[in-house]
């Protein structure tokens, strides 16, 4: 007897549907086809033992299971509980009236308890999609999955629960989540905020502006200046996530398993942090089975790479084209994978190796020319594409112990909300632009109008300053920011003025 099962295989961040048959008829050995890979093919043990732990056999018949289409690689061990349940109806053991009516997915331990699997939001979203009635899956990834509405979301906890489930026997309520009331209820719910912040009123306007355009930073300054802490409190300023972004964001964490058991909807922009042992692969994704990396990871967030001189030249090199194209695609012989990446990059590093170059007090111990090499392991192109350079100096003792409070996050955030309005409306005809950052060249000619004032300014100090070509347009898109925040429709000198500051690495002779 033939037995169909459905399931699906998670490819970049979308699920694919894949049908588990299941032919039990005379002969002997088990058989599994249709590209599966090792941790497909062992399924047949945990099969059969968790079967038996429950009173159910394994046919000691010729057992042929395929996974349909067969041209595409079946990876994991999520599909040993529709494997399972198709062998109990193949070999006629019980009837499942209602079998084809679900997607079926779980990893199958030896006594027939169903463990956690990844993938689960893009599996339920495809599972809407197809018309299924409902997804049975494990227990702790049920309240992931019931953020799709719509769609039963069945959670058991073993083998003989769905057994029971599909026979009519048992009765299990579909988890229902109210999606937005958690989406809404979250959103403000931050842990650090600029409000903890004593002085760096400059370093928190350059952030302040950085939000409200999109812009990458650098910040450069001595070790313990407060470059990590104001760097942590980014994300409480940036606009709150749109629900689709959080759905988006979401699925990625979860096709790379990073959402952990009992987790629901991500509803705070991501914050990213990896060491600078990383690899290029790891950050930016990869593997055998195409992986998101940190880049992915930290989409409609924030990527910080603290101590960014320490980090391999090779991995800094990757980011250049995913931060032009906010995409990254992961290319194999068989399969091309498309990863979202849109994300705003915050660097950090000392000024030099000692990291008390220009500092106010201490004096710099490196030698001639180690200041500049030291600058020089972080490439042109990279910081072509980081539009603020800002210097940190340390907090001085009077500040760091005043009782004045500082502006909360909350009202900070409330600018930068309204800025980007402005952005979202003048781009509105642009596909693909939402913010100033984004905007091309071409674009920068049109929007970016400045007086004949203005471009006096902008030509003495390039003149003097010594400003490099690439400087020219980042320093439009950050002035057309800050004339955003000020609820300015023109860039005005003041506006100009303030944008020129934050080009610190591009003066001629800065680092001696």
């Amino acid at each position: 007897m033939v037995a169909k099962t459905f399931g699906c295989a998670v490819s970049g961040v979308d699920a694919k549907l894949i049908t588990i048959e299941v032919n039990v008829g005379q002969g002997t050995n088990f058989y599994m086809v249709g590209l599966p890979d090792s941790a497909v093919k062992e399924s047949q043990q945990r099969v059969e033992s968790a079967l038996k732990f429950y009173g159910y056999r394994m046919p000691r018949q010729k057992v042929v299971v395929n996974l349909a289409p067969a041209d595409i690689r079946k990876e994991g061990s999520s599909y040993d509980l529709p494997i399972a349940l198709g062998i109990i109806q193949g070999s006629e053991q019980v009837y499942f009236p209602a079998l084809e009516d679900y997607i079926i997915m779980g990893e199958l331990s030896l006594d027939g308890k169903l463990r956690p699997i990844k993938g689960v939001l893009p599996i339920a979203i495809e599972a809407r999609k197809r018309g299924f009635r409902g997804f049975i899956l494990p227990k702790v990834n049920a309240k992931e999955a019931s953020i799709v509405n719509s769609l039963d979301i069945i959670g058991v906890e073993s083998v003989e629960e769905a057994i029971h489930f599909l026979e009519g026997k048992l009765d299990i309520s579909p988890l229902t989540t109210d999606t937005r009331d958690i989406f809404y209820h979250s959103l403000e719910e931050y842990s650090v905020d600029f409000a903890d912040v004593q002085g760096q009123e400059n370093i928190k306007r350059a952030m302040e502006i950085a939000a409200a355009g999109g812009h990458n930073v650098i910040m450069i300054g001595p070790p313990g200046a407060g470059k990590t802490m104001l760097a942590k409190r980014l994300p409480s300023i940036l606009p709150p996530l749109s629900l689709h972004e959080a759905l988006e964001t979401t699925k990625i964490h979860s096709v790379a398993g990073k959402l952990g058991e009992e987790a629901s909807l991500i509803a705070q922009r991501p914050f990213r942090s990896p060491h600078h042992t990383i690899s290029d692969v790891a950050l930016v994704g990869g593997g055998g089975n195409p992986q998101p990396g940190e880049i992915s990871l930290s989409h409609n967030g924030v990527l910080f790479l603290d101590e960014l001189p320490e980090f391999k030249r090779a991995v800094l090199e990757v980011m250049r084209q995913p931060l032009e194209e906010r995409k990254v695609t992961i290319s194999r012989a068989k399969v091309s994978v498309d990863f979202p990446a849109n994300f705003m990059l915050i660097a950090s590093m000392n000024p030099c190796p000692c990291g008390y170059y220009n500092h106010p007090e201490k004096e710099c111990v490196c030698g001639p020319g180690i200041v500049q090499k030291y600058l020089n392991k972080v490439s042109g192109p990279l910081l072509d594409r980081i539009d603020l350079h800002v210097e940190v100096t340390p907090v001085k003792f009077d500040e760091m112990t005043s009782n004045r409070k500082s502006e909360p996050s909350k009202s900070i955030r409330e600018r930068v909300t309204a800025a980007r309005e402005r952005q979202v409306e003048r781009f509105k005809d642009q596909k693909d632009i939402y913010c100033n950052a984004m905007m091309p060249s071409h674009l920068v000619k049109e929007v970016c109008q400045i007086n004949e004032a203005g471009k006096a300014l902008l030509k003495t100090a390039m003149e003097r300053l010594g400003l490099s070509a690439r400087a020219y347009d980042r320093i439009l898109k950050v002035s057309k920011t800050i004339a955003d925040l000020s609820d300015s429709d023109d860039i005005k000198v003041e506006h100009l003025a303030e944008a020129i500051q934050y080009r610190s690495l591009d003066r001629e002779g800065w680092a001696g």
